[in-house]
């Protein structure tokens, strides 16, 4: 994709590099990021408003920006799957699941959450084919998780099915709460294969060129960490994931710690292996 279509705009979550990026493609963005970093987004879009906020899920490092910015932008459009839709006109289920995590840091990480009237929304099922996106459903991280095929360049957009990479470093799964399904992981995987991009783009962290071989390692690291998430109290989990990034620079390490928190991760493969063996 030429450089001038394609802008990837790290919103310095928390202040810190290559954690949170929302991506640009001409008049339309793809996951703008927290409330808490609308503003370096804004800064760095210089009074240029999207057509349409393209949402992979409704996560708040992803989503949780949708609201203010659609105050600030009444004419754009905000795309979100059907099974999210519900939590961005009336967050409030939202709200008090992250609170429940985040406590009094709730405002300081995520900023104002502010609802989006339906009107507002095109609601997404997967399978969509319009204004040049194709459009799937990819569960696994999220249940409410789509995926964007920009047919002229050919990059998908793929939130965080596609993984966790700042820089050169390993490709790594997300496994947050409480959607987690490492077969339907697997499955949406292999349709963003079949798509044949030429790129992914990712919100953790940037354009990832080399798809396959990338999507190759995530099978890989989807098989590896699940399975550990099995055999494993939080703890040990926690003390692996950090041990996987020791040999990183602090920098990327800290953009790693930043988009992943280990301690966040244990707890969605152990819901999964408790469901999957229940």
């Amino acid at each position: 994709m030429p450089e001038h279509d394609h802008e990837v705009i790290d919103v310095l979550f928390q202040g810190v590099a290559r954690s949170v990026c929302c991506h640009r493609v001409g008049d339309v963005i793809i996951d703008p990021g927290p409330a808490s970093s609308a503003g370096r987004l804004l800064a760095a879009l210089g009074g240029r408003e999207p057509r349409a906020i393209l949402l992979t899920h409704i996560h708040l490092d992803h989503a949780g920006a949708a609201g203010v910015l659609a105050r600030r932008w009444p004419q754009a459009e905000v795309w979100v799957h059907e099974r999210g839709a519900r939590h961005l006109v009336d967050p409030s289920r939202l709200i008090a699941s992250a609170t429940r995590i985040y406590g009094n840091a709730m405002e300081r990480l995520w900023g104002e959450i502010v609802p989006v009237s339906a009107e507002r929304l095109r609601v997404l099922r997967g399978g969509e084919n319009e204004c040049g996106f194709q459009v799937a459903y990819t569960p696994g991280h999220a249940a409410h998780h789509v995926s964007y095929l920009h047919e002229r360049s050919r990059v998908v957009f793929a939130g965080d099915v596609a993984g966790v990479r700042i820089a050169a470093g390993p490709v790594f799964p997300p496994t947050p709460p409480p959607d987690i399904d490492l077969e339907a992981w697997r499955a949406s995987l292999d349709l963003l294969s079949a798509w044949e991009p030429h790129g992914l783009a990712l919100t953790h962290f940037g354009l990832h060129e080399h798809p396959e071989e990338h999507l190759t390692q995530m099978r890989e690291a989807l098989t590896f960490w699940g399975d550990l998430g099995r055999r494993v109290d939080a703890p040990a989990f926690e003390h692996a994931v950090e041990g996987s990034l020791a040999g990183l620079d602090d920098a990327t390490r800290a953009g790693y710690l930043t988009a992943m928190p280990p301690s966040t991760l244990h707890a969605g493969l152990a819901r999964y292996w408790a469901n999957a063996t229940g």
